[in-house]
């Protein structure tokens, strides 16, 4: 077998690297190459795509998306603190290697490979890289449970996190769903449902193959308009999305409202048979409990229209666990070049991981579902 970096994913076979990916929407080919070609990953915005790969002759039968990075924007596993303790000491935090799917909070396989010796190969290799290269550190953000385990006998140190994540057993309707919760949820969620409806608000719910241009023109209006209000510049282009809208049109819902016949929000999902991610949304005018219903509810309903399992509705956010969304522990994993760096980084996450485990038995004992 062979090692190759590849920094443009073009240059790997689409069929190739899907094999291996499965069928998670971020991981596709098509939208890792739509966050290339359309400039959102690029050296230029600090995301220096080194994609680690293992041939068999002409055969991928393992890879890793690493990116070299030189900010830690776009990853949803916070350490600034690490950089700035960097920087205190007179030593460079960055570059560093990372293995994500860029702006994506997502649990999934990150080593995508045919074999557990394979998979152990990619660590190992990911590791020797980093310490040729002379990186700072490696990390590797919301791969699945057993990939952190696996990872972490090679040496990685674990961090936990928390998601909220809805689950769906199988619920008739959205009213079945409701009669599943403690009284006072169920009534808070009818009563903001009702808030939206009473203003004459009405939902759309378009698939990825039925979106037109003006629509998608109309969802990043609301994207930048609402990243302006927390002076947040957007992470994503235009361009983009209607790039992952043209090559995985089947991965796509987006849900736009509308009210006295005037569009005023929108909210972008992915999704396949099993999981329903909440993306990016936006809002033009604000109307009590908008947000809710149109990244929450209404997703819901197209769960259960379409038996899918699980919503993901994003990073954080305890507001979730009042509207049936239960506490998910996610993983990241973590290598440092500097010894001292590393041991004052792993006492960090042992006390940390204390607490997050005592943070979710909370989170569980405020269940909102009757027991």
């Amino acid at each position: 077998m062979s090692i190759k970096i590849i920094e443009s994913i073009a240059d790997i076979s689409e069929t190739q690297w899907n094999a291996l990916a499965g069928s998670n929407p971020f991981l596709s080919h098509a939208f890792l190459r739509a966050l290339q070609e359309s400039g959102c990953t690029t050296p230029r915005t600090g995301w220096e795509a080194q994609f680690l790969t293992v041939w068999q002759n002409s055969l991928l039968v393992g890879a890793m998306p690493i990116y070299r990075k030189h900010h830690s924007f776009g990853e949803f596993v916070f350490d600034w603190a690490w950089a700035e303790a960097y920087q205190q000491h007179g030593l460079n935090y960055y570059p560093k290697l990372l293995c994500a799917i860029p702006f994506t909070p997502i649990t999934g396989v990150r080593l995508l490979a045919i074999t557990p010796e394979v998979r152990t190969q990619l660590i190992c290799s990911a590791l020797k890289m980093a310490q040729e290269s002379g990186v700072s550190s490696l990390h590797c953000l919301f791969p699945d449970e057993n990939q952190a385990l696996e990872m972490q006998q090679e040496g990685m140190m674990l961090r936990r996190g928390v998601q909220f994540h809805w689950q769906n057993p199988g619920y008739a309707d959205f009213d079945a769903y409701l009669s599943s919760l403690r009284q006072d949820k169920r009534k808070k969620i009818k009563h903001e449902r009702r808030k939206v409806k009473e203003v004459g608000i009405s939902f759309e719910r378009i698939r990825g193959e039925s979106i037109s241009e003006a629509q998608w023109d109309f969802f990043f209006q609301c994207y930048t308009y609402t990243h302006s209000q927390y002076n947040s510049p957007p992470s994503l282009n235009l361009n983009f999305f209607k790039r992952i809208g043209a090559a995985m049109p089947e991965n796509i819902l987006l849900i736009i409202a509308s009210r006295s016949g005037k569009q005023i929000a929108s909210a972008l999902n992915l999704f396949n048979r099993d999981v329903l991610y909440g993306r990016s949304w936006g809002a033009l005018e604000y109307h009590p409990g908008l947000h809710f219903e149109t990244c929450y509810y209404q997703a819901i309903e197209f769960c259960i229209e379409h038996e899918i399992a699980t919503f993901e509705g994003g990073a954080q956010g305890e507001h979730k666990l009042a509207r049936g969304f239960l506490p998910v522990t996610t993983w990241s994993a973590h290598w440092l070049a500097h010894p001292q760096f590393s041991r004052v980084v792993e006492d960090f996450l042992k006390r940390e991981t204390g607490n997050i485990i005592q943070y979710v038995d909370e989170l569980n004992d405020s269940n909102p579902f009757k027991r």
